[in-house]
């Protein structure tokens, strides 16, 4: 004991970093202990996630679920319109959008104003004021994409005569198919609540001549698989979210051949051709698909708390998580810290939307940011940020996948299967790159950055994961 206080010593102060600041103050060493209590400092949660902390029917269930996750094998194998695809859009004036479900008078201004485009464009109304009265009358039904194996980014809007892209997965052919939206473009688009007429001349081109050179592309092709481009992707730096400027590059190589083997008319190949070279998000709602197709392959493995979706309205946040199948766990968004187009602040900003973060869900996006160092100069922050944000995220997760690498981390995996219990141990949250929507409908994209997922959604799950288990 003599010998220990005759040598330097250090002291580690956990929690307040006030003490540690004094002890300094005072001429010695401390290292400050970045800790605080799991759960938000809730007695019962914090009972809740020692009881399976480390259990091991847990663990077993989360290597069954990561293991069908990894094996998924995502491929584009049609087109078609959604009337056709998605059985509850066939008869019922039913709109899909983004996130959690939420009623109409609860939604933001972005995804009321794509809805009433979105009816416009259905003809079911001549005008917004009539398009208002249908959903005042209760005649229009409103449920989330992802109730339908569905996703689409921002507002996320899917109504029955749009076109899909037809997602199957290969290794489980057994799971339903699943769907998204074709992208529109950036400027005055309908996923960010822009009804006009150039909005819905655009979707009618789009419902029409791309769909059916899109379909007869696919028809050429022995199916897309989608996992390769977005691999590919990453290492030419992409992260298959905000930036897709490769994986769209990628897929065209696919497409062009394909479209010049069918017998469409050469003015409408070189038009879709044109339109998909100009929007480098093209392949965005793609990713989306295939990442929701990987982590499907996770969906319902008892006891499992590997999340499964991640999903916002523009109000709150919501996640879905294996053992506990569709129930949704829902607060308030978290606001996006990130950079604002000209004449745009905060104050403007609609709260974090759309489907998209189901690509951070499965271990790209955010989580992926390290092989996309230019992402920043869109999102905020420095390319170290990007890195030190794929980092950090391995501290959360059940593994990572070997599919997807980052070459700046010497070709390290990319953290993947977020496991709700250590988000709710570590505090460390989900990070998600995103777009920025105005918060009046139709003004468009304002932005973009960095957000979060609300702790209090794993929390909930934890607890509701640990009475289904002991019940």
């Amino acid at each position: 004991m003599k010998k220990l206080f005759n040598q330097p010593l250090t002291v580690i102060n956990a929690g307040l970093s006030s003490f540690a600041d004094n002890i300094k103050q005072a001429g010695a060493d401390a290292i400050n202990l970045s800790w605080q209590p799991p759960a938000n400092g809730d007695k019962q949660s914090g009972l809740n996630l020692a009881s399976i902390v480390n259990d091991p029917i847990i663990n077993q269930a989360n290597e069954l679920a990561m293991s069908k996750y990894l094996a998924s094998q995502p491929v584009l194998v049609d087109v078609m319109l959604a009337k056709e695809a998605i059985e509850g859009l066939k008869e019922t004036k039913r709109i899909l959008h983004a996130g959690p479900p939420i009623a109409w008078n609860d939604m933001c201004g972005p995804v009321q104003g794509a809805i009433l485009g979105a009816i416009l464009y259905e003809k079911w109304a001549d005008n917004l004021d009539d398009a208002l009265k249908l959903i005042q009358n209760n005649s229009v039904v409103f449920e989330p994409c992802h109730h339908f194996n569905a996703v689409g980014p921002m507002a996320g809007i899917i109504s029955p005569s749009m076109p899909l892209w037809v997602i199957k997965d290969n290794q489980h052919p057994s799971n339903p198919p699943v769907f998204c939206n074709f992208n529109e473009g950036l400027g005055k688009v309908l996923r960010f609540g822009a009804n006009s007429q150039e909005v819905l001349d655009r979707l009618d081109w789009m419902g029409t001549e791309l769909m059916q050179a899109m379909k007869a592309a696919v028809e050429q092709t022995s199916g897309i698989e989608l996992k390769p481009i977005m691999a590919q992707a990453l290492h030419m730096g992409d992260e298959v979210h905000n930036r897709n400027a490769a994986a769209t590059g990628l897929l065209l190589k696919q497409l062009i051949p394909a479209l010049l083997n069918t017998s469409l008319e050469q003015s409408k190949v070189k038009k879709a051709i044109e339109f998909i070279m100009q929007n480098d998000h093209f392949f965005l709602n793609l990713s989306m698909a295939a990442s929701k197709c990987m982590l499907n392959a996770a969906k319902g493995i008892e006891n499992s708390t590997m999340i499964t979706v991640m999903a916002r309205n523009g109000v709150n946040f919501g996640i879905q998580m294996s053992g506990t199948g569709e129930t949704w766990f829902q607060a308030k968004a978290n606001p996006v810290n990130g950079l604002f187009f000209p004449g745009y602040g905060v104050e403007d900003a609609a709260a974090d939307l759309g489907d998209s973060a189901i690509t951070e869900t499965a271990g790209v996006g955010g989580f992926a940011m390290a092989s996309s160092p230019a992402i920043v100069k869109f999102v905020g922050g420095t390319p170290q940020d990007a890195t030190n944000n794929s980092h950090l995220m391995q501290a959360i997760t059940i593994g990572s996948n070997p599919a997807f690498t980052l070459p700046a981390l010497n070709f390290t995996p990319t953290a993947a299967g977020i496991d709700a219990r250590k988000v709710v141990d570590t505090g460390i949250l989900p990070i998600i790159n995103t777009g920025i929507a105005h918060k009046q409908a139709g003004v468009g994209q304002i932005g973009a950055g960095i957000t979060t997922a609300p702790l209090s959604c794993f929390v909930d799950a934890i607890n509701a994961l640990v009475k289904k288990k002991n019940s």
